[in-house]
């Protein structure tokens, strides 16, 4: 298992100072915020951030991540798919091989709407394809649709596209209605990537994103997700993802520093 970082987890900052602050903390993958990428490419070259990524010794290990295929109609499903095609040319340019996804909101679900999810989730994951890019497709565990492992599980099966899995966040894992169980269903072949985090003192139904604090800190029994991804022997990242703004003020070269600290004790270690 290899250890990264969201950028989530230091999210005011630029793209650049992500980047130089990660590799002072000694993190050499970047789980990429495609807005901040989005936004340094405004002022900078294509070439000239591949080259900060190379003489900083920095790998965009995944993005995050693109929303608004699944359920979308009309010209709204034009225009998301639009922009998802510019962000998989972004991933090409980058050597970005996995995007995540993310379900669309919806205030109710009916069997139209999963048939429609899954037959988007396969033009998607075609469309991928021809960029060589995997496909996450990430559960949320306070939304009205996907909101647990079985269901994203279930998603991706369907569509029976190979580049296509799920991400397995904690916070969601343990927020929404996904059960141990399910963990069972991971393999090698539907895990594409790991997104982890703890909280303290707050009930599953009360806790939010800014309560995420570093693995080991809180609550959160990690222990059973990786006993599961040792005995599939996952082979991919392990991003750490704190969406709390009480962190942002810290520099990402210390925030790096702990994070590679938490996740190396979960046993995620970069590759020798």
């Amino acid at each position: 298992m290899m250890p990264s970082i969201s950028q989530a987890t230091t999210l005011p900052s630029p793209f650049a100072d992500d980047v130089n602050g990660y590799a002072d903390g000694g993190c050499g993958a970047v789980e990429v915020w495609l807005t901040k990428l989005e936004t340094h490419l405004e002022s900078h070259t294509v070439a000239e951030t591949q080259a900060l990524l190379r003489q900083r010794g920095v790998t965009l290990a995944a993005a995050a991540y693109q929303g608004g295929l699944l359920l979308s109609q009309g010209d709204a499903r034009k225009a998301s798919f639009d922009h998802f095609k510019t962000r998989l040319e972004l991933c090409q340019q980058f050597g970005i091989r996995t995007l995540l996804l993310v379900a669309d909101f919806a205030q109710k679900i009916d069997p139209t709407s999963l048939g429609r999810a899954v037959v988007s989730l396969t033009e998607a994951g075609r469309w991928a394809a021809g960029f060589d890019v995997r496909l996450a497709l990430e559960f949320r565990g306070q939304d009205t649709f996907c909101t647990c492992l079985e269901t994203a599980l279930m998603l991706t099966e369907a569509c029976r596209e190979p580049n296509v899995g799920v991400c397995l966040d904690a916070f969601h894992y343990f927020k929404g209605p996904s059960k141990a169980e399910d963990l069972a269903k991971l393999t090698t072949a539907n895990l594409f990537h790991v997104q982890v985090c703890d909280v303290a003192g707050i009930p599953r139904e009360l806790m939010t994103d800014a309560d995420r604090i570093f693995p080991g800190e809180g609550e959160f029994p990690l222990g059973p997700i990786f006993q599961r991804l040792r005995e599939i022997d996952y082979s991919g990242y392990v991003s750490l993802e704190l969406l709390n703004p009480m962190l942002w003020s810290s520099k990402p070269s210390q925030i790096a520093e702990l994070g590679m600290t938490a996740l190396d004790r979960l046993g995620c270690r970069p590759p020798s």
